[in-house]
């Protein structure tokens, strides 16, 4: 056991995930066969260390691989967060979406004019932030998934066509190593292809179990496949579409309605950065009923 680290408990009561050394390593050493860091890159670092991308991909990458890092504690500062790039010519960024929408409105052209890598995961990349990031630090926005249950990174698109290249609106495909497949989410047979489904994935940065949890570890590891609990397409080259989250749907009088694609709609009546989220309520006639939480 190398660590235990706490799910965000945002699809329901947070769970102790056991990695391994073995576990971390192991992404580590996908994740680099990708990207190929280099001593002298600099990380720069702001995600948290109790989240899996950055315990993983902040903190125990670059002291694996031997390049340099500079941290910050709060990734919403992007006047501190451009400043320190500067200083000390960072070359890789591993952050949200909403984060860098931040850096694309405080962060000035020259302070990332170093960044040859910037990745983005625990939220949908929309287009409009992967636009203007491109266009104002002349550097792709690579959107990549992850879950702490895989160490965290299961899949990223790349800056390189020779190591399987980007397909935009996808999560990329999977880390070398790392399987996954589709399945129907009422029977499990599968794999589907070009098809929506529950999203399996595999390999050995797998974690160990939850703590205290054997009959949940049970539940969500299906003859060596952990369950993801998204759903997703992987199309015929392989790229992973994450389509919703099989937690975030309601049954409205005895349909199933997937919230995201509700926040799909949505989302262009909103004016950047701004975003919405959609929930559910109970509702006495119909079961549950949606409700949309804003920012404007």
């Amino acid at each position: 056991l190398a660590t235990i680290i706490f799910s965000s408990g945002s699809t329901g009561v947070p769970k102790g995930v056991l990695l391994s050394h073995a576990n971390v390593l192991a992404n580590i050493d996908a994740v680099n066969r990708l990207f190929h860091l280099q001593p002298n890159d600099v990380m720069l670092g702001v995600l948290p260390f109790f989240h899996s991308f950055g315990f993983t991909a902040t903190l125990w990458l670059p002291l694996c691989i031997g390049c340099a890092a500079a941290y910050h504690p709060n990734p919403t500062d992007a006047k501190t967060i451009g400043e320190l790039a500067a200083k000390y010519h960072a070359t890789i960024l591993i952050s949200t979406p909403t984060f860098c929408a931040a850096y694309i409105r405080k962060v000035q052209p020259e302070q990332f004019a170093h960044l040859r890598l910037a990745v983005v995961g625990a939220e949908r990349l929309r287009e409009p932030i992967a636009v203007a990031f491109r266009d104002k630090f002349g550097v792709d926005l690579l959107e990549g998934y992850g879950c702490t249950e895989m160490a965290p990174v299961v899949a990223v698109n790349t800056d390189d066509a020779g190591r399987g290249g980007a397909r935009r609106g996808s999560v990329g495909r999977p880390l070398p190593g790392i399987e996954a497949m589709v399945v129907d989410t009422d029977t499990g047979a599968g794999p589907l292809v070009g098809k929506e489904g529950l999203l399996l994935v595999r390999g050995p940065s797998q974690m160990l179990g939850y703590v205290g949890e054997p009959a949940l570890t049970r539940e969500v590891q299906r003859d060596g496949w952990y369950v993801t609990g998204d759903i997703a397409v992987i199309d015929g080259d392989g790229f992973i579409h994450i389509t919703d989250r099989l937690s975030r749907f309601s049954k409205i009088a005895g349909e199933m309605v997937p919230h995201m694609k509700v926040e799909e709609e949505l989302q262009p009546l909103l004016h950047e950065p701004h975003s919405c989220v959609v929930t559910a309520v109970p509702d006495a006639a119909k079961g549950e009923r949606l409700i949309a939480l804003y920012t404007d």
